[in-house]
């Protein structure tokens, strides 16, 4: 891929999904879910269920000054954010994962760190770090950092993850986005 979309920074498998990252150097953030779902897939675009709160959570959070549609991501570069997966394959759930999806995640995302130099990763949820580093993290700043990059974990903004409500959700968009200055 040419232009601010970069996918060589990774061990994508052979058969990688059809959502493109959404990369470029010196970004405020760079969010990263844990898998496509079928309807990211399907609209080559991350968080593309209607029903996720992603693109809501990061206009209430004031990441981006109007709410943005799935297909229109790669217009969040110029706000200094950009998007990534732990793990490519897409499945119906994060529960179909396994961990082979996400060898060589960590290094990928060490490697991002170190070309293009996010002030913050932001994980989407809790298994994305765990896929990553096979940990599992509390929410917020981690003390895991990647060279001046460092980690953060949000509540998953998946329709799955109902038992945290909205508002809560809400309340950690906003720490990261202090967090990112």
């Amino acid at each position: 891929m040419s232009g601010p979309a970069r996918r060589g920074l990774g061990a994508a498998p052979a058969a990688a999904s059809e959502v493109p990252d959404v990369l470029g150097p010196d970004l405020r953030v760079v969010f990263c879910g844990i898998n496509p779902g079928f309807v990211s897939a399907a609209a080559a675009a991350h968080f593309a269920n209607p029903r996720n709160d992603f693109w809501r959570l990061l206009h209430a959070a004031g990441f981006t000054p109007r709410l943005l549609r799935p297909d229109e991501q790669f217009e969040v570069l110029g706000f200094g954010i950009g998007l990534t997966n732990a793990a490519y394959r897409t499945t119906k759930g994060s529960g179909d994962l396994r961990r082979a999806d996400f060898a060589g995640s960590s290094e990928r995302l060490e490697r991002l760190a170190r070309e293009l130099r996010p002030d913050l990763i932001a994980f989407v949820g809790k298994e994305a770090y765990r896929g990553a580093y096979g940990e599992r993290p509390a929410l917020g700043l981690q003390k895991r950092q990647l060279g001046e990059t460092r980690l953060f974990v949000l509540p998953s903004t998946s329709p799955a993850n109902a038992a945290v409500p909205y508002d809560e959700r809400l309340r950690w968009f906003r720490k990261l986005s202090r967090a990112s200055g």
